[in-house]
C-alpha cells in the first residue's frame, strides 16, 4: 500500500517562505513522477508542480519563479520550496503520485499553508 505524508505547512507572512515535504512509502519511489497540488476554499484542486522520475520539472504559471520542486530518491521524499508567498497561495497542499507498479493514483492527507497579508 502506497502512503504519502506531507509536512511543513503553517502560517507565514506575505513575502515569506516555507518548505513542504512529502515522504512516500510502499512504492518504488524513484520510478514515479511526483506532484504537488493545492486547493483553496471554494476552488478546484489545481496542479502546482511536477517532477518526473528523471528530475524534469514543470510548474503552474502562477508559481513559476517562486516555487521549486525537488526530490531525494534516497529518502523517498519530494519537496516544494515556496518563496515570495502571497495571500493567493493560501490553500491545502497535497502530494500526489501515479504509482507505476500498481497503476493507481495516491494522495497524501494534505498540509495547510496560510499566508497573511
Amino acid at each position: 500500500q502506497v502512503q504519502l505524508g506531507e509536512s511543513g505547512g503553517g502560517l507565514v507572512q506575505a513575502g515569506g517562505s516555507l518548505r513542504l515535504s512529502c515522504a512516500a512509502s510502499g512504492t518504488i519511489f524513484s520510478i514515479n513522477a511526483m506532484d504537488w497540488y493545492r486547493q483553496a476554499p471554494g476552488k478546484q484542486r489545481e496542479l502546482v508542480a511536477t517532477i518526473t522520475s528523471g528530475g524534469s520539472t514543470n510548474y503552474a504559471d502562477s508559481v513559476k519563479g517562486r516555487f521549486t520542486i525537488s526530490r531525494d530518491n534516497a529518502k523517498n521524499t519530494v519537496y516544494l520550496q515556496m518563496t515570495s508567498l502571497q495571500s493567493e497561495d493560501t490553500a491545502g497542499y497535497y502530494c500526489h503520485t501515479f504509482d507505476m507498479r500498481s497503476r493507481r493514483h495516491y494522495w497524501g492527507q494534505g498540509t495547510q499553508v496560510t499566508v497573511s497579508s
